[in-house]
């Protein structure tokens, strides 16, 4: 059944994206976050542990809940709820538009669209950075983009019960950015637990799919990469997707920017050539030939499980 709801989800999700509004910052996801952490943040991070326990287990619970009562009554319904539920929570095609933009642009000389297409994606000015890196940065930003609306949620829809391990994860790493990822002191320590909690559920999703890239690209360079280099990026989960990519593309991501007026100190990633609108179509086959692996993985555990039953 697993693998039959993510290759049903895959394909309504290429049929029909999902929009934005669900996981973006002012969507209905946000506005849930934000409805938990008015009634809980008291600055603290036992606050924030409470909130965070509030905001993540009643949605988990009720997903796994409703699978096995949907089971109970027929089976296809209960193939269509992970369905559904795989769809809400993937969601690569919300932002893989900006990626194929941005290369387009790129590939017919625009360089201001490419920047303002980039830009649109991170919510950031990019109106300072050559075409270089602007391919380079798309890239990191579609490795990372690849693991957290896909491989990650795959794997943890694999893991738990029903489509439980889904939910956990995309409102885990929801909850990281919104939370974890503001130090004001007017916010406190409240996201202290989230980003912390996100990183524990992210540990074996990370390696997994920085795993995937390796074996799928140039898995030596892939290797020596994320050995050498990932420690270097500030968030390691990200350097290990970063360096492990970049190593199985053979281009070299990471390094300075000059983004909004300024020069922007950042560590080399991967070896070879410098990133281009080449690169970028290199990228893509990369993540799709790791999401025919991840199904290929399951088909043979279906397989072995219905062998060996």
């Amino acid at each position: 059944m697993s693998l039959l709801s993510l290759i049903f989800s895959l394909l309504l999700e290429q049929a029909r994206p999902l929009p934005e509004t669900v996981w973006a910052s002012r969507g209905i996801v946000a506005r849930y976050a934000a409805f938990i952490e008015q009634r809980f943040n008291a600055g603290e991070v036992h606050h924030g542990m409470i909130g965070w326990l509030v905001a993540v287990l009643p949605p988990v619970l009720i997903a796994t809940f409703a699978y096995y009562l949907l089971f109970l009554v027929q089976p296809l319904l209960a193939l269509a709820w992970n369905i559904l539920v795989l769809y809400l929570t993937m969601g690569f095609r919300q932002v893989s538009h900006y990626f194929s933009e941005t290369q387009q642009a790129l590939q017919a000389g625009e360089l201001e669209r490419a920047r303002e297409r980039l830009g649109s994606w991170r919510a950031r000015l990019s109106d300072r950075l050559s075409s270089s890196e602007v391919a380079r940065v798309s890239i990191e930003e579609a490795l990372l983009a690849s693991h957290r609306h896909v491989f990650a949620v795959v794997l943890w829809f694999i893991l738990l019960p029903g489509p439980s391990g889904a939910v956990l994860y995309r409102l885990a790493n929801h909850l990281a950015r919104d939370w974890g990822g503001r130090s004001d002191a007017e916010f406190g320590a409240f996201g202290q637990f989230a980003r912390k909690a996100f990183e524990i559920i992210d540990w074996l999703p990370a390696r997994c799919t920085a795993f995937a890239f390796s074996i799928v690209g140039d898995f030596e360079d892939a290797i020596y990469c994320w050995r050498t280099q990932a420690a270097r990026w500030p968030d390691l989960a990200s350097g290990i997707l970063i360096s492990s990519g970049a190593g199985a593309l053979g281009v070299r991501l990471g390094m300075p920017l000059h983004d909004t007026g300024e020069v922007v100190e950042r560590p080399e990633m991967g070896l070879g050539d410098d990133a281009d609108a080449d690169f970028m179509q290199s990228a893509i086959g990369l993540i799709w030939r790791t999401l025919v692996l991840f199904l290929l993985l399951l088909a043979l555990l279906w397989v072995s499980s219905w062998v060996g039953g």
